[in-house]
């Protein structure tokens, strides 16, 4: 007898924007670096825009396997920052009738030398995010306005939902043991929520990561219920990972 399936597919694109820190503020000002020299500033015309230090000494660019430096004021302007994952493909296949589950994970790495740190978000670009033409798995309805400890659906309904895992997740998708965004810890397989097309913070650290960078695993899950029906074929779920330099 012949068994219609599911296959479920999960692809990323990518947007890295570096955003600059400050060393100093208050309500009436913003200080991205400071330095000691004897001249220099900023000048404009129409047609440019010039920023310019005299009198520092010991600066440029120099790094070894482990490390890279970049003194002085002029060379701290540049931050760098990087993001890297790949493609899932969930499994195994769902049965189109009678349920069933299918999982799937990606690493996503960020690197920067920012010392404010990174943030990482997600968003999907549809809605729902997982799709096959007019068919599809609605998002992920947690219980409550937090994500939930355990993925559950009904058994009529087939759904779709992501959970990150890491040292530098935020605290929505953090646990006690038994809910999630209260105590401090990161249970596998635990707190999920919907990928909407809203962009969701899953990551943040507060320092510079380079050259080792910081992982989060992403985790996606898509449930079809005992007595659900799901059209057969390949579902595809598009989303867009951001990192941002802070």
């Amino acid at each position: 007898m012949f068994k219609s399936t599911i296959l479920i597919v999960a692809g990323f694109s990518f947007l890295v924007t570096p955003v600059m820190a400050s060393v100093m503020t208050s309500t009436n000002y913003s200080l991205q670096s400071d330095s000691v020299n004897f001249g220099g500033g900023l000048s404009t015309s129409t047609s440019y825009t010039q920023e310019s230090t005299a009198g520092e000494i010991a600066t440029g660019n120099s790094g070894s396997t482990s490390y890279k430096i970049h003194a002085g004021y002029q060379q701290m302007l540049a931050v760098y920052i990087s993001v890297s994952t790949s493609n899932v493909v969930l499994t195994p296949a769902i049965p189109a009738s009678g349920g069933g589950v299918a999982n799937g994970s990606t690493v996503v790495t960020v690197t920067t030398d920012d010392p404010a740190g990174y943030q990482l978000s997600i968003s999907a670009s549809s809605s729902p995010a997982l799709i096959k033409g007019p068919d599809s798995f609605a998002d992920y309805t947690p219980a409550g306005v937090n994500p939930d400890f355990t993925f559950s659906v009904s058994a009529a309904t087939s759904e779709f939902g992501f959970s990150p895992e890491g040292s530098d997740i935020v605290a929505r998708f953090k646990d006690n043991g038994s809910a999630c965004n209260i105590g401090s810890t990161d249970t596998a397989d635990a707190c999920w929520s919907p990928l909407t097309t809203s962009s969701q913070t899953i990551s943040q650290k507060s320092s510079a990561n380079h050259p080792t960078g910081s992982a989060t695993t992403l985790k996606f899950r898509a449930e079809s219920g005992a007595s659900n029906t799901q059209a057969s074929g390949v579902y595809t779920a598009t989303s867009t990972v951001t990192a941002i330099a802070l």
